[in-house]
């Protein structure tokens, strides 16, 4: 049998519980492993209320989605199809990529995948008003709804799953303090670092605090900074290519 070959650096995946198979994928191609460091999990919601909620926003005539598991949340509970002269939004091209395996062929997203390149879209701008169907998730995008709503929108918000901590797994803290190749953080929440540097041990913090940070935005490389990260790069966007990419450049 042909020994395996040690990972040469380590990305540490703070995506939720069971979310890291695109990371690992990413990962792998270029010689490197991840640690699961989960400080969350998803789940899903499926009552009447959400329903209700989903059903107006998904009429509006401009329908915005902030990330791909609000696109894979909506699916299980409506069809998604654009009406005639609906415009349809996504924060980034994996939202985007979701929307259109979902069934909307039309989708505007901006080339820098982050709130403010979102919010820099021509069919978002001010003086345009109306109702705006907002699907996502309680937490994160935090600019984006008082900014619409300064521009005149409705927003109709509507949280088609929600982010539960959970406690960090024993067996990644072990790997991260056992690693002896670099180590570099995804970074594409800022909850999700304020979760894990408050539940982490004091020496395994500190051991994650010499982790290269790469961060899916520039705001996100400031939220790095403000917990003492200094090794930071910036990655085109949070898709796990793009964030892999950032370590190898």
């Amino acid at each position: 049998m042909t020994a395996r070959t040690p990972p040469g650096w380590y990305v540490i995946s703070l995506r939720p519980r069971g979310e890291h198979a695109l990371l690992r994928r990413a990962a792998a191609r270029v010689g490197a492993g991840v640690i699961a460091l989960s400080p969350w999990r998803l789940r899903m919601r499926s009552d009447d209320p959400t329903r209700r909620a989903l059903a107006e926003a998904l009429r509006a005539p401009r329908v915005l989605f902030t990330s791909p598991v609000a696109v894979r949340a909506a699916r299980t509970l409506s069809p998604l199809h654009a009406r005639e002269g609906q415009q349809w939004f996504a924060v980034g091209a994996g939202t985007a990529a979701a929307l259109r395996r979902a069934g909307v062929a039309q989708v505007h997203a901006p080339a820098r995948m982050d709130s403010e390149g979102l919010l820099s879209l021509p069919g978002l701008s001010r003086d345009i008003g109306g109702n705006l169907g907002f699907v996502t998730a309680p937490g994160g995008r935090g600019v984006l709804v008082p900014e619409l709503q300064a521009r005149g929108f409705r927003v109709l918000r509507v949280d088609v799953y929600e982010r539960e901590p959970v406690p960090l797994p024993p067996r990644a803290i072990a790997q991260l303090m056992a690693a002896d190749v670099p180590l570099k953080l995804a970074l594409s929440s800022g909850e999700a670092l304020q979760l894990a540097m408050a539940a982490l041990p004091d020496a395994a913090r500190e051991r994650l605090r010499r982790a290269q940070v790469l961060a899916a935005s520039e705001r996100l490389a400031d939220f790095a900074r403000e917990y003492s990260f200094d090794d930071i790069v910036v990655a085109r966007s949070a898709r796990p290519a793009d964030l892999v990419a950032a370590a190898t450049r």
